[in-house]
């Protein structure tokens, strides 16, 4: 009852800003979205004069912090909330207003488990940055080391879980009750969100997020993670080094300091494909308020709360299918979506490679500086539909971040062949993938055969008994299991000795993991 009571108060805000229209989007049954517009009630006035998706994002932005964090999630997702409602979507800020210093200094004090006066020499209480889940202040630290002390707001981890649990239920319901929004899986969108946040309210694990990207740019001259002050960082606050560089949003500003702004964007574009596709570790909130430029046009991050992962078959895929856009190989293009699961197999590779041209042709076929990804991932949603695609949310943060990638680098230079560049990245890196995926699947090979004795162990401790004439399988109560023989009028046959193996290490393993 809990939930039915917040979802009608989500329903009062929409009805208020005037937009019930998103209900549409799902393609509710008439009844029900009939019932639901009575239920939200009559707009404020005003509202008939702002486009859809401001209306959606000023009731999204009173809803409260979650409802924020789903929004920008949402913007992600042209294919449920269409182009124009993503786009003003993706403008929601995360900000709030910030809570009392004296609140942040008892948090810090309680979570690190000593005074202020033996933490820092000094503590700024006016705060930098005032976000839903935290907030910044800087400080100095008896070492003398400038540092971001980051608090998460004092409540948000209660709020946030009653939140999600209503994103679950909204979900559940509309794959229950509407066939068209399954092919979307709501709630698997619902369940990768809830992973995201739970990870962003534990700033220990942002920590080690810019620990772990720290590693993979040791020594790289284009991009940089600043230091985590490990001994004044626990679940609900972080200290990192304090950032020196200037807002890459400050076009005018890295001018007027002598920053070459190409370089720039070209670092920051590389250093997002060398996450993406070298690492599978990336930045998924690159927006400008989080990345500086400092000495030698060096890209500075921060704020790791919120950060992706691509295992070796999704880089692999990916890489393969966006190198394809870029070389005009459509055909390739629709190969790759088959042999990634992402399209069934019931459809046709031609009919989707001809649907792939005529999105890709006119985007593609423009200048270089014109030619956006961002645009071609739009239309790419809408194919979406017509040949039965399945969501993949594992790819959602990648998408979301090429497009905001993208939009960076076309500020700071709008004449840059941004994706000439992409192309060229890909060629050198993808060989190097598939060289290393093969390695990987090998040594997987290995490792399988070399654990055969122990599963054929366990499978005898299981009551597996092997004779000349062959071998019984004898699962739990089964007082005479039948005999499984080795060979036919006393010849040996290749094949069903084969066959016999893998059944036997297939059993064995199910038998091992069980004991185990």
């Amino acid at each position: 009852m809990d939930n039915v009571g917040r979802a009608l108060r989500v329903l009062r805000v929409l009805g208020a800003h005037d937009a019930t229209f998103l209900f549409r989007r799902f393609g509710l049954p008439g009844w029900m979205h009939w019932g639901l517009v009575v239920l939200a009630g009559r707009a404020k006035r005003g509202m008939d004069a702002l486009r859809p998706g401001q209306r959606l994002a000023a009731a999204v932005q009173e809803m409260g912090p979650s409802f924020v964090k789903f929004g920008q999630s949402l913007s992600t997702r042209p294919d449920i909330v269409g182009e124009e409602l993503a786009a003003d979507l993706a403008l929601l800020r995360d900000r709030l207003p910030p809570f009392p210093a004296a609140q942040a200094r008892a948090i810090i004090e309680r979570e690190l488990d000593q005074s202020m006066d033996d933490l820092f020499v000094s503590f700024d209480d006016q705060p930098v940055a005032a976000a839903s889940i935290a907030q910044v202040h800087f400080a100095v630290t008896f070492e003398g080391e400038p540092v971001a002390v980051k608090v998460l707001r004092p409540g948000i981890e209660e709020e946030f879980a009653k939140d999600v649990a209503l994103f679950t239920w909204g979900a559940e319901m509309l794959e229950r009750f509407v066939e068209g929004a399954r092919r979307l899986e709501p709630a698997r969108v619902v369940r990768t969100f809830a992973r995201s946040v739970q990870d962003e309210i534990d700033l220990r694990l942002e920590g080690a997020a810019a620990s772990e990207l720290s590693e993979s740019f040791v020594n790289d001259p284009t991009f940089r993670v600043p230091d985590v002050d490990w001994r004044r960082t626990q679940r609900r606050v972080l200290s990192t080094e304090r950032v020196v560089g200037i807002s890459i949003a400050e076009r005018a500003a890295l001018l007027a300091a002598g920053h070459n702004l190409d370089r720039v964007a070209e670092n920051l574009l590389t250093a997002f494909l060398n996450q993406a596709f070298r690492d599978g570790f990336f930045h998924a909130d690159m927006h400008h308020g989080n990345l500086f430029v400092g000495p030698g046009d060096q890209v500075v991050a921060v704020d790791f709360g919120i950060m992706g992962r691509l295992d070796a078959k999704d880089r692999r895929h990916v890489g393969a299918m966006l190198l394809a856009f870029l070389t005009g190989d459509y055909r390739r293009a629709a190969e790759v979506h088959f042999q990634a699961g992402y399209v069934r197999r019931d459809q046709s590779v031609d009919s989707f490679a001809q649907a792939l041209r005529s999105i890709a042709k006119p985007i593609f076929d423009r200048p270089p500086a014109e030619v956006s990804m961002g645009k071609l991932l739009a239309h790419l949603f809408q194919v979406t539909e017509q040949f039965r695609m399945r969501t993949q949310p594992q790819l959602l943060l990648l998408q979301k971040t090429l497009v905001v990638v993208e939009g960076l680098c076309r500020d700071l230079s709008p004449e840059a062949d941004l994706w000439g560049a992409a192309r060229v990245f890909l060629r050198k890196s993808l060989p190097a993938g598939i060289a290393a995926h093969a390695q990987a699947t090998v040594e997987e090979t290995i490792a399988t055969v070399q654990r055969i004795p122990s599963l054929i162990e366990a499978a005898e401790r299981a009551g597996a008994t092997f004779t000349p004439e062959g071998f019984r399988l004898a699962p739990p109560n089964m007082d005479s299991p039948p005999l499984i023989p080795m060979s036919k009028r006393g010849t040996a046959n290749p094949v069903r000795m084969l066959m016999y193996g893998i059944t036997l290490v297939l059993f064995g393993y199910v038998i091992f993991n069980s004991l185990t």
